[in-house]
């Protein structure tokens, strides 16, 4: 694994957005994964490890995430930046087309991605989300996302993560410890302090949401899909795969038991799905 940077500009300047790569840097097979909403590019550090024989894999740390830079101007933070850091990541990235594993956001950007003419999304994996998400989880990220929480060790905040995400199914002990490890870091104060900036919240501030529809979006999308769902999901629900089904007959789908929002991509068996999926000719 090597670990990268580049600066992309935005309508107040720039900012740094730091990523992962693994694999021959001049293998012309490119796979991007990119992760949820509170979550950071190691979340794929399995799948990448996994994968890098066939693929040079980039993970990108989306702003405001990881160790990425946090923006001055909090109200940037949304999916026109994000789609427009991507395609600089992609460019930078020399290849004229790419795989995407998308989990949740990163699946949302993918899925816009995908939809755009021109598109250099070749085939795309959605973990956990698609056309239509539902106001209960809307509601439940909204009771977390930006809460201020400080740890006294890595023992705390590995507690707080194996509660607040539960739902990512049977996760071993080093893989729990791995998403602590990464999911903290040390404050000048001694306390640790989640990897994420609290401004991304925002988009949960106002009056209750309903369900965001992005069927339009859906229906431009032309590539081979595999939607991943956590059977207990409250995100993607199955009406909602029903319906993307009936817009792409060819769609695939992976149902997981003992996961809800959403699947961590770190077992054997999910990543020999992802695999066998975008080996498909």
């Amino acid at each position: 694994m090597r670990r990268k940077s580049y600066k992309a500009l935005w309508l107040h300047g720039f900012h740094r957005v730091d990523y992962s790569e693994w694999g021959n840097p001049d293998n012309p097979r490119v796979l991007f994964c990119v992760h949820g909403l509170t979550r950071n590019s190691r979340d794929f550090d399995a799948l990448a490890d996994a994968l890098c024989q066939e693929y040079r894999v980039i993970c990108p740390d989306v702003v405001g995430r990881g160790t990425s830079e946090w923006l001055t101007h909090k109200t940037d933070y949304g999916y026109p930046l994000y789609l427009a850091d991507m395609a600089a990541l992609i460019a930078r990235s020399g290849t004229e087309q790419v795989d995407w594993v998308g989990t949740s956001m990163g699946g949302i950007i993918g899925m816009m991605l995908a939809a755009q003419s021109g598109t250099p999304v070749r085939k795309l994996v959605l973990n956990d989300v698609g056309s239509i998400i539902s106001i209960a989880a809307l509601q439940r990220l909204a009771s977390y996302v930006g809460k201020p929480m400080a740890f006294d060790n890595l023992e705390e905040a590995e507690a707080y993560f194996r509660h607040t995400h539960a739902t990512f199914g049977a996760l071993t002990d080093a893989q729990w410890h791995h998403i602590a490890l990464h999911g903290v870091k040390q404050w000048p104060d001694g306390k640790y302090r989640l990897v994420y900036d609290p401004a991304i919240a925002a988009v949960f501030v106002g009056p209750p949401m309903g369900d965001i529809d992005m069927s339009l979006i859906w229906n431009s999308v032309r590539c081979p899909t595999l939607v991943i769902r956590g059977q207990e999901s409250d995100l993607l629900q199955p009406h909602t795969l029903a319906l993307m089904k009936l817009a792409h007959p060819t769609m695939r789908v992976l149902e997981v038991p003992g996961c809800g929002h959403a699947p961590a991509l770190m077992d054997s068996a999910q990543i020999a799905a992802v695999r066998e999926f975008l080996n498909e000719h």
